[in-house]
């Protein structure tokens, strides 16, 4: 008699060997995986974090090409002051408390840190605008360290999968953080909302295409498509 699959059960967190599988899976799907905000500097990509909160990382990349041939440098920044970047990021929502947040992040950055983007997390969420999450993006991308910030997508794929169920953002990233290989948590953050961003959609996951269906505990997969099963 033939060996029986194990039983997903619903609810059920993935075992340290599927974890591994998962991100070997997602790591041999894309070697490289980086942030699709665009940017030259650590201070372009903290601007540009601190923008994409309820926003779209397209939407963000139309506004800082725009703004950073004008102002990507924190003295540029604060000379042109709230009323003078507002007309660039009037775009993306909740312009006017990131014009107040940049800005006053501009004039910090200047006052306390010779205009640079700080290195540690405790300097990074001391700035106007800049919490957790944002600060786990810049110390990930700009600076390499193994942080991984957790947004909604991620929080979306963590709890479905069964990678890291948790209640709330921090418990995700916590459990993330203990659950994720070694080799596998530089890159773990971008992995991850990529996937929940294009394959673990909110809404209609696309589970007949995803890489790591038969390891993912949700149990509400959506049916393969007569389309997709031929591919």
């Amino acid at each position: 008699m033939s060996a029986q699959p194990p039983v997903r059960r619903r609810g059920s967190r993935l075992r340290p060997d599927e974890v591994l599988e998962l991100f070997a899976r997602l790591a041999e799907l894309n070697p490289r995986p980086t942030t699709e905000l665009v940017y030259t500097t650590p201070f372009e990509l903290l601007i540009a974090v601190m923008l994409s909160a309820q926003a779209t990382d397209v939407s963000v990349n139309k506004a800082t090409q725009r703004l950073f041939r004008i102002a990507r440098t924190p003295r540029k920044i604060l000379a042109l002051g709230e009323d003078g970047l507002k007309p660039y990021i009037a775009s993306i929502g909740l312009y006017n408390t990131k014009a107040k947040n940049v800005v006053a992040m501009s004039r910090l950055l200047l006052e306390h840190h010779d205009g640079e983007v700080p290195r540690s997390r405790e300097d990074l969420e001391a700035l106007p605008g800049v919490g957790r999450k944002t600060a786990n993006v810049v110390l990930n991308t700009a600076f390499g360290e193994p942080t991984i910030a957790v947004d909604t997508h991620i929080f979306r794929v963590a709890n479905r999968t069964g990678l890291a169920p948790g209640s709330t953002v921090r418990a995700v990233e916590d459990k993330l953080m203990t659950v994720v290989p070694g080799q596998y948590r530089q890159d773990a953050h971008h992995w991850l909302i990529l996937h929940g961003r294009y394959v673990c959609k909110a809404r209609v996951p696309d589970c007949p295409n995803c890489v790591i269906r038969d390891l993912c505990r949700y149990p509400h997969k959506t049916p393969a498509t007569p389309a997709s099963k031929s591919r």
